[in-house]
């Protein structure tokens, strides 16, 4: 699941999009994307170490498509966390029933000082959030 990050990098995920529908050799991803042949070759190894494509032989040149049964095992992880989430939506960690103390401890490290801000709070300055309260933003209780 952290291999995800690698599209991160938009070259990578232009390449990646590339070969979901077709098997290309590095010149021809390299000038369909307008990059060098050593940058996109660059790009085809972080993708591959990732488990995102593959290269096949093919006389002189490489190939290189989609795994597409890991990009599947990395879809349905997503769609497993999706469904896991709480079924009121979105919970304040605060206010989240963990069982495991130590886990809510390290999940509050990550999380701001008061993490239940109404969105219009967070739309100006930090000076200016901390200023606003529900009923000067027009939020009702």
């Amino acid at each position: 699941m952290e291999n995800i990050r690698v599209l991160a990098d938009q070259t990578r995920f232009n390449l990646f999009k590339l070969l979901i529908n077709n098997d290309l050799c590095v010149g021809a991803l390299a000038s369909r994307l307008n990059i060098s042949k050593a940058a996109a070759s660059q790009h085809l190894q972080v993708l591959r170490k990732a488990g995102f494509v593959r290269g096949e032989k093919r006389g002189y040149w490489t190939h290189y498509s989609v795994e597409k049964e890991t990009i599947r095992t990395l879809a349905s992880r997503l769609v497993e966390m999706i469904d896991s989430a709480s079924p009121n939506g979105l919970v304040c960690i605060k206010a989240r029933p963990e069982e495991n103390t130590s886990q809510k401890k390290e999940l509050m490290k990550m999380c701001c000082n008061d993490c239940c801000q109404q969105p219009e709070k967070l739309k100006g300055t930090p000076q200016e959030c901390k200023s606003v309260t529900p009923a000067k933003a027009g939020v009702q209780k």
